[in-house]
């Protein structure tokens, strides 16, 4: 799965035919075959409203919310609960939380902006804009300079610092400098593992404004947020309207108590943001907007293929082979951390990416799925509030309710041409070696009398030829069909070159049962 999205995000050149004029061969946009999916989708939404609310409840959350977006819409959002305790202030889609570490991949589209505008490059050290970092002593001689890569990623070598980090987060530049200064002390050399840092995107958000010569915070506002309409999103807490801001609570002794909110400092980079439903399903859509890779006009604040980059797996993180999802169906989960984002795919090579967000007095999760054109967030005032695990139950429950199907891909023109054409050399393969499809590698690997006698076999178990099936691509240059016989199937699958015109260069023939 992960070697098809990377695929995927090519384009490939080629000809249509070697007597064909140049031409861009393209993949075709992957689309849903279902018409009726979004409507299966929203006659699911009671029951996930049901599923959030009990959640909430279980977990003493005071307020809650949540909202779900199909194909860059929200169609559906929900609530429970209050903002305030005292005040009994009900929480809803225009309600501003604090989401905490959920601003991460925020910071990461600024520093992915600012490599496109060409003013970093991701393998820069750090110490180009941070001097301290000249002088850090590491755990080896030979450990290489922190990156920025490295920082996005978690694999500086900076120790795992929650909850410590989440203190941090009024700490001024002045204060952050000198903590560099001072000298990190580190878990592991940077570049071999992964460990989760907070001080690493703090350091983010200084490099936001070493190269932009504005403040973080003021410059994901203008270049992010405004462009996405995002206008009741803030950093500051004091900058909320009053009774729209959520309070946030720990559940201690039977009773709720509140969590003093931080002001907004240079750590705010890692987790400061405080945000809408209304609001973050902008951000959450330009993400689903990535997918599928396509040629029309860019209109998001980022790029499409740098949103595909920051949902890439970069760095490993973990392998939960006996995870059960909340149905009871056990399926192994690998994870890794991707830029500001955490990527994961499971057993049924269903992939996910988003991010959870963990502060005193909050807890918060956003998922989508980008196969499959859904995504999921939700928002608690409660310290810590497992909410990956409800997002994880919801997305689970719509794809098993609705019958989803992740996008099917559209074969190209050159892996239709290539099947007419094996289809015509079938299954005498008469005259193939003069045909001109096959790659310089063809004959040399695959033997024309060997050809012909295993494809003749196959034919005489499925009779009579009805209809040659339709391509099936795994990418834009792989792919197989099916011929429908009277008493058997026979499917083929077939390699191109990545020459122009691409040629088949691997070949498989069996028989398959009706």
């Amino acid at each position: 799965m992960h070697r098809r999205i990377f695929i995927l995000a090519l384009v490939f050149c080629g000809q249509l035919g070697a007597w064909a004029q140049n031409t861009v061969v393209r993949y075709r946009q992957a689309v849903f075959a279902d018409p009726a999916r979004v409507e299966k989708i929203k006659a699911a939404l009671p029951l996930v409203d049901s599923l959030y609310k009990a959640f909430a409840a279980r977990i003493h959350s005071p307020g809650f919310v949540y909202g779900i977006v199909v194909d860059g819409r929200l169609i559906g959002s929900g609530q429970s609960g209050v903002l305030e305790t005292g005040k009994n202030t009900p929480a809803g889609s225009q309600s501003a939380f604090r989401i905490a570490s959920m601003s991460k991949s925020l910071t990461a589209m600024a520093i992915l902006q600012l490599r496109d505008a060409g003013r970093l490059r991701l393998d820069d050290p750090v110490s180009l804009y941070i001097p301290a970092f000249k002088t850090q002593e590491y755990p080896a001689a030979d450990a290489p300079p922190v990156t920025i890569h490295h920082l996005l990623t978690h694999a500086a070598g900076f120790p795992e610092d929650n909850p410590w980090g989440d203190r941090q987060l009024a700490k001024t530049d002045q204060e952050l400098l000198a903590l560099l200064s001072r000298g990190i002390r580190y878990s592991n050399v940077p570049g071999v593992a992964y460990e989760y840092s907070n001080l690493g995107f703090a350091t983010l958000g200084y490099i936001i404004k070493a190269v932009s010569g504005q403040a973080y915070d003021r410059y994901i506002t203008e270049h992010i947020l405004q462009p996405l309409g995002m206008n009741h999103t803030y950093y500051e807490f004091t900058k909320v309207p009053a009774e729209q801001l959520a309070h946030g609570y720990r559940w201690l002794n039977g009773q709720w108590v509140e969590q003093p909110l931080l002001h907004n400092g240079v750590w705010g980079a890692m987790g400061g943001m405080i945000t809408t439903i209304e609001d973050f399903s902008k951000y959450l859509a330009l993400h689903q907007a990535a997918w599928p890779p396509r040629s029309e006009k860019e209109t998001g604040p980022l790029k499409r293929s740098s949103l595909r980059e920051m949902q890439q797996p970069w760095n490993f993180s973990g392998l939960n082979a006996a995870y059960v999802y909340p149905s009871g169906r056990p399926c192994a989960v690998a994870s890794a951390y991707a830029y500001g984002l955490r990527w994961q795919r499971d057993c049924e090579g269903r992939v996910s990416v988003g991010h959870s967000g963990g502060l005193p007095g909050f807890g918060s999760n956003w998922q989508i799925l980008p196969d499959y054109g859904i995504g999921v967030v939700c928002f608690s005032n409660l310290t810590y509030a497992p909410t990956t695990a409800i997002n994880n139950q919801v997305l689970d429950t719509l794809v098993r309710l609705a019958g989803l199907k992740p996008r099917q891909l559209q074969p190209s023109s050159i892996l239709v041409q290539r099947r007419d054409q094996l289809v015509q050399l079938l299954p005498s393969w008469k005259g193939a070696e003069t045909a001109g499809i096959f790659a310089e590698n063809f004959f040399l690997d695959y033997f024309p009398d060997v050809l012909r006698k295993e494809a003749t076999a196959i034919f005489e178990k499925a009779g009579k030829i009805l209809r040659v099936g339709e391509v099936v691509p795994e990418n834009g240059l792989r792919g197989s069909f099916v011929l429908e016989g009277e008493k058997a199937n026979v499917e083929v699958s077939f390699t191109l070159t990545p020459e122009n015109p691409p040629l088949i260069q691997e070949y498989h023939i069996r028989e398959r049962k009706n």
